[in-house]
């Protein structure tokens, strides 16, 4: 559907601090002009598409593997790969890095090749690189044969084949030499994120110190949090209670993986709880396999089987990442008693703020026009990118 430019949203509009009943969000070529109580706004003129449920910032994921049968590790035509963006947009996911795994080198010059040139057609924010520098013995869903010590030239030479465009980069804080890797990554632009990590909490609290002092302003990331790193023990504490002050003390923003199967949802709302919405965004970490019916899949060339929407890896059964959508992921910790602004905020704006975006993931005047209409059961309804209904059903 192509509007005339001038395009009203009406529902229940959820912005970063409330939402508004009976409201809308005015659009016009592409931006967002107005918010609020729909009876003060001139929708003179507009196309207007309404909902009884909610309207909310288009959602920004910053870990996801790919959807609707493909994944970004597997493929190396662009066109193929617009087919898992497409999955999650057409779900309300209107900014995403695309995320790699670990991977022979030249299989990651290759494939973040294919990548930056869809960054350059603004389809996708960005490329997140899930390794190739992780512990081996929480490999969880990467291929341990391709996990390598750190190495800050084909860090620096992967980031100048992205073009500017990885964003992020998923490491061990406890490898030998991971913090030349950390300054490889900043000075290209891009952030570290710890994780598939076994490190003791001393080391993980030095790596995070390193990180903060390398970024100036900006933070670096957790990846997945609990998810493939070592369980906390109160003898032997590893590195989620470090990480946990840390994300409570505005050091880093911690990744959480709430869709029911990766954290009990009771763990997401009090880590919520305890480090703030500031501190956590949610993700998907996706695979192929999303919105696919359940049986065999591959993540890298790795076989995985989805039963019941839970993918695994079929030799040896560990998590292969998620079949969810991102509002899937929102529907779930909203339900486990998650404030729906708040569920919103770690799925939008929070994540926007991670990649210093400040136009997309809220619903202000000014902003871009990516929003996402729902259902009073957060199911999704239409999806609007760039001023354009991508969506509706």
């Amino acid at each position: 559907m192509t509007t005339t430019g001038r395009l009203a949203l009406l529902g229940r509009v959820v912005t970063p601090d409330a939402v508004l009943d009976d409201a809308a969000v005015l659009v016009e070529h592409g931006r967002i002009v107005a918010v609020g109580p729909a009876r003060e706004l001139d929708l003179a003129g507009a196309e207007t598409l309404a909902t009884d449920g909610f309207v909310l910032p288009g959602l920004v994921d910053l870990h996801n593997h790919g959807g609707g049968g493909v994944g970004f590790p597997d493929h190396v035509d662009a066109a193929t790969t617009l087919r898992a963006v497409h999955e999650h947009r057409n779900h309300g996911t209107t900014t995403m890095l695309a995320s790699l795994v670990t991977a022979p080198s030249l299989v990651l010059r290759e494939r973040v090749a294919v990548l930056a040139d869809l960054c350059d057609a603004g389809e996708i924010a960005g490329i997140h690189l899930e390794g190739p520098f992780l512990s081996a013995a929480r490999a969880g869903a990467q291929d341990p044969s391709a996990i390598r010590p750190p190495d800050a030239a084909l860090t620096a030479e992967l980031l100048e084949i992205g073009r500017g465009h990885v964003r992020t980069m998923t490491i061990a804080p406890e490898l030998p030499g991971v913090e030349r890797v950390v300054e490889a990554l900043v000075a290209g632009g891009a952030v570290p994120s710890f994780g598939h990590t076994d490190a003791d909490a001393a080391t993980t609290r030095a790596a995070i110190e390193h990180a903060v002092g390398v970024l100036g302003d900006a933070r670096p990331t957790v990846t997945h949090l609990f998810n493939g790193m070592r369980p906390f023990d109160h003898r032997d504490p590893g590195p989620i209670p470090a990480i946990v002050s840390a994300a409570a003390r505005g050091l880093v923003v911690v990744e959480l993986v709430g869709d029911g199967v990766h954290l009990d949802v009771s763990l997401v709302r009090d880590v919520v709880e305890t480090i703030g919405r500031d501190a956590a965004v949610l993700i998907t970490d996706s695979i192929a396999a999303t919105g696919m019916p359940d049986g065999d899949h591959q993540l890298a060339g790795m076989r995985v089987t989805v039963t019941d929407g839970v993918a695994r890896l079929t030799d040896g059964g560990a998590l292969a990442g998620s079949t969810s959508h991102l509002i899937d992921v929102v529907r779930t910790v909203h339900r486990a008693g998650v404030p729906l602004v708040d569920a919103v905020y770690m799925a939008s704006a929070g994540p926007a703020r991670v990649l210093g975006l400040s136009d997309v993931g809220v619903l202000v005047p000014g902003a871009g026009a990516d929003v996402l209409l729902t259902d009073a059961d957060l199911q999704p309804t239409s999806v609007v990118w760039n001023g354009e209904v991508v969506a509706a059903s």
